[in-house]
């Protein structure tokens, strides 16, 4: 797998879909406060990542000693999405093959940093950042999955599937980056973002 679509993992237009299917997953076994903890975790996890993204595109908020400027939103995605999925599904086969899916759900957030720093796509405080953020949702929201049960599979993959597509196709019309400097413009008052190779 190349570079770049190794990075693909953390896009938001497929992290995002995923999230959603898990929350379908859970909502099929009926387990509804661990489905709104999980939207809860990750909608908080890319709040973060947003937040610190329009703090350096409307003011240049930014930490130049670290050469730190935003929040990779594709380190904290994947690890956030891919433990948790790759728990709940292995689940059903048994308890040490879902805490060996979420631990390389882990590492492969670990790998996607290293590729982001390596592409020069991030810088290490950023990408570890996100990293952590990540981790921190998919921690907690592995606490709670351990006592939700599964749904029937077919209902499961139903909803998953169902939720999965329609996020993909909502996501293919979204414009994240356009609306993201639109708003940084109008809450900051600035004709221009700031640039990202600026350092502030």
């Amino acid at each position: 797998m190349s570079s770049l679509a190794f990075l693909h993992l953390g896009n938001l237009v497929l992290t995002l879909p995923l999230a959603a299917a898990i929350a379908a997953w859970l909502l099929a076994a009926r387990a509804w406060r661990a489905a709104g903890c999980w939207l809860l975790l990750f909608g908080a996890a890319l709040a973060i990542v947003g937040i610190s993204k329009l703090a350096f595109l409307g003011w240049g908020a930014s930490i130049p000693a670290l050469r730190f400027q935003a929040l990779s939103g594709h380190a904290a995605g994947a690890t956030a999405v891919f433990p948790v999925l790759a728990y709940l599904l292995l689940r059903r086969f048994a308890p040490t093959a879902a805490a060996l899916g979420a631990a390389a759900g882990m590492m492969l957030g670990a790998l996607l940093v290293l590729v982001l720093v390596a592409t020069n796509e991030h810088t290490a405080a950023e990408a570890g950042a996100g990293w952590l953020v990540g981790a921190t949702a998919s921690a907690g929201m592995l606490r709670i999955a351990r006592t939700t049960r599964a749904p029937p599979l077919a209902a499961g993959m139903a909803a998953s599937l169902l939720a999965c597509l329609a996020t993909a196709w909502a996501m293919q019309r979204a414009r994240v980056g356009y609306w993201m400097v639109k708003l940084a413009m109008a809450l900051s008052g600035n004709r221009h973002p700031f640039r990202w190779d600026s350092g502030g």
